[in-house]
């Protein structure tokens, strides 16, 4: 009887070790990270958020799934794309101004507008360092699994490692929109048909191209589709063409001659050729080699933002791919633009006189040091697009620009490059996708406001996330807003929503809205511009 005692008292000493243990191993995989505002995706506009809502005294951390912040800003996108200077204020404007400094600029407005890649990072992360937000690299959502929520709210996020942050106020900073896809809110990709919204410059585009489709050997060059798009206004899921911003230099010292990618397949670049040889008719191979490099001069040390190497058709999969299938499309996307720039330099088509002058280029040694001197980011033009309660149209950037809710401006005309390249029956290589310009370009000079409502989801579907990138806006909309200045105004106001959202307990759609007007204005943020209407432009400035 006392051996069977003694055997049970040992069992139960034995399993409950193993409870214990089983209870701390889960205890110690379950430990959240708590914060205030937990910002997914360092781009300028998930760093500007932060700063933001930890310059009011937040708790904030970046969950950044790569190695480094910024985004474009300080991903190869140099020439920023301004459009009016002065719609730019708040922190947007601070990093420009910080910029100004660095280089010790004599500019009119402080400013340098076209900061080096390394040098925007830097300031960025001295933002995120004066500020005291927490940056943590290498934190990639879980795919599946990875938001948690509660009575319409997000209660955690979970990453690939398996660490779990919580918080209050959830901010959406990526450029693919993948917290507002994991965690159920409605969204949309590709181009709206025209009828949808009434907008006119929505949907498939008209065709342009004069060139053959088909190579010498008659056979169809790669990328063009047979099958043509739809008809003219239609939609469909399509997104435009990404690439990779090159940060270039002639600078002898500090130059990387162009890579030869993996694959490399001089087919791909048959349009290039053509349209190449062409300018060199025109111009003459050393001034057609030279004019592929603009901007010269803009920015800093002998550099440029080389924004030519578009691959259409390349992006179609990547907006609501899953993490696999982008890596692939990433990839091809280097061996493409790689490629592009290798062709350029040394196919043996081209006079010599061209590659001589555009070898007197290369990738900038001082740029991307521990990534081959390759950008960080892939230009994502485009990717998800939030579906809010409220989305903005057409309407809201060429003649009904002024909003209730205003918390930022933007400027910049309607700018979408190529989706599609197709053969037509005449056996011609078509593209399209550029819109419809008319009425934008005659509104180019009138500034619209950008209202808070493009920042929040449905009411119904989440009460404590904000969107910063992937904004609730149509495809057209989309292509004037899509900038890194109003993506970083945008942050500014999200970053001060969620503060305000906190403080009063609210949900970020019930916060009130002239608060946050009058605290963005308080920072320096520009939220009304003195021209409203065509009426109020000087004469003969339409």
């Amino acid at each position: 009887m006392k051996k069977v005692l003694l055997k049970s008292r040992w069992y139960v000493i034995i399993v409950g070790m193993l409870c214990v243990g089983l209870f701390s191993f889960r205890k110690e995989k379950t430990v959240e990270d708590s914060y205030d505002v937990v910002v997914y995706g360092g781009t300028a506009s998930g760093v500007i958020a932060a700063v933001s809502a930890a310059r009011d005294g937040m708790k904030v951390v970046v969950l950044e799934p790569k190695k480094h912040i910024g985004g474009m800003v300080s991903g190869g996108l140099s020439a920023t794309d301004v459009g009016r200077k002065d719609v730019i204020g708040g922190y947007a404007k601070e990093v420009y101004l910080r910029a100004g400094r660095y280089y010790q600029t004599n500019a009119k407005d402080s400013a340098a507008w076209f900061p080096e890649p390394h040098v925007a990072e830097k300031i960025l992360n001295d933002m995120v360092s004066e500020a005291g937000v927490t940056v943590l690299y290498g934190q990639r959502l879980k795919e599946k699994g990875g938001v948690k929520k509660k009575n319409g709210q997000i209660v955690s996020v979970t990453m690939e490692d398996g660490k779990v942050y919580s918080g209050k106020v959830f901010i959406g900073a990526t450029y693919e929109g993948d917290l507002i896809a994991f965690a159920g809110a409605s969204y949309t990709v590709g181009r709206e048909a025209q009828s949808l919204y009434s907008e006119y410059s929505a949907g498939v585009r008209d065709a342009f191209g004069s060139q053959s489709a088909y190579d010498e050997n008659g056979k169809l060059l790669p990328g063009v589709q047979r099958t043509p798009p739809g008809p003219v206004g239609s939609g469909d899921k399509k997104t435009q063409a990404y690439n990779f911003r090159l940060s270039l230099t002639n600078d002898k010292n500090n130059l990387v001659p162009f890579p030869k990618p993996k694959g490399y397949d001089p087919r791909r670049y048959t349009d290039l050729l053509r349209n190449t040889l062409g300018s060199i008719e025109k111009q003459g191979a050393a001034e057609a080699a030279a004019k592929t490099f603009p901007g010269l001069g803009k920015v800093p040390n002998n550099k440029v933002d080389f924004n030519n190497a578009d691959y259409v058709g390349g992006s179609w999969d990547y907006p609501d791919g899953s993490y696999k299938k982008r890596a692939a499309i990433w990839q091809d996307h280097i061996n493409y633009v790689q490629g592009f720039v290798y062709f350029l330099a040394n196919d043996p088509r081209l006079p010599k006189e061209y590659r001589d002058e555009f070898n007197k280029w290369g990738l900038a040694k001082d740029e991307f040091a521990d990534n081959n001197n390759w950008p960080y980011e892939l230009y994502v033009r485009e990717g998800r697009r939030m579906k809010g309660d409220w989305v903005m149209i057409q309407k809201d950037v060429v003649s009904e620009m002024q909003k209730e809710d205003p918390v930022g401006l933007g400027s910049y005309g309607l700018d979408v490059h190529r989706v599609q390249a197709w053969v037509d029956e005449k056996g011609i290589l078509k593209y399209e996708g550029t819109p419809q310009r008319t009425e934008q370009e005659r509104m180019k000079h009138i500034p619209y406001q950008i209202p808070y409502r493009v920042l929040t989801p449905k009411r119904t579907e989440l009460n404590n996330l904000l969107v910063t990138v992937c904004v609730s806006s149509s495809h057209v909309v989309y292509s004037t807003i899509r900038m890194e200045p109003q993506y970083m105004i945008m942050g500014q106001a999200a970053g001060n929503a969620a503060v305000l959202a906190i403080k009063e307990g609210k949900a970020v759609q019930d916060i009130d809205v002239k608060v946050l007007g009058d605290k963005l204005r308080s920072q320096g943020a520009l939220l009304e511009h003195k021209l409203k209407t065509l009426a109020d432009l000087p004469a003969g400035k339409e």
